[in-house]
């Protein structure tokens, strides 16, 4: 388990940022930037005992790769997201339900009439541009760049984001950065994750 603490920035045009032009941003650069493809397939029961218990289950590729997240939903203000996270490798995409009775979710697995109706809500697909920063104090931030889009029932909502991570040192260091790049770009702060917008779209509003 692990604490996750991210800002997000959404994007408020529909056209593409060029971050490359930001030299300020390059000079951070650890390594270099590289792009992944994420499909991510969120979970649920159809009445929404995860989200009710505050709880979300998703199974996610990156390539090859297959990962099951457990995430709370912990809490966010002014863009900062803090939840806890369990997150598991695959060998295929089928839930590992020993690693499950460690998270959270745990005390759903013990119901047989909750667990039996879990079923696919919404994917989310994205482009993600990865770049690893690094900041004052040794602060390491991971500045993710997605483009892409949420899909339910027929349904779809664009995703335009940039999320930073945290990933070691302090947090105050990743919000000057947030804020920074908010002054320079179109951006503003949203406290929605990708699993409240698909929540959202699913029960049929996208706003």
């Amino acid at each position: 388990m692990s604490l996750e603490q991210e800002i997000k920035l959404q994007v408020t045009q529909a056209d593409s940022l060029n971050l490359q032009a930001l030299g300020w941003l390059t000079s951070m650069l650890k390594q270099d930037v590289y792009q992944q493809h994420l499909l991510s397939t969120y979970f649920d029961t159809p009445d929404k005992a995860l989200m009710t218990f505050g709880v979300g289950l998703r199974l996610r590729q990156i390539g090859e790769q297959w990962l099951q997240t457990v995430k709370c939903s912990g809490r966010a203000s002014s863009g900062l997201h803090e939840r806890q996270e369990w997150e598991h490798e695959l060998v295929a995409p089928v839930f590992d339900l020993e690693r499950l009775a460690e998270t959270a979710i745990a005390p759903l697995l013990e119901q047989e009439q909750v667990w039996s109706a879990i079923e696919p809500v919404f994917t989310t697909e994205f482009e993600r541009d990865v770049w690893l920063l690094v900041l004052e104090a040794d602060t390491v931030v991971e500045l993710a760049y997605d483009r892409g889009e949420v899909r339910a029932g027929g349904k779809q909502t664009a995703i335009h984001e940039i999320e930073l991570e945290l990933k070691h040192g302090d947090i105050e260091h990743c919000q000057k950065l947030a804020d920074k790049l908010k002054a320079a770009l179109p951006l503003e702060y949203s406290n929605i994750s990708k699993a409240g917008l698909g929540y959202k779209l699913s029960q049929g509003t996208d706003k």
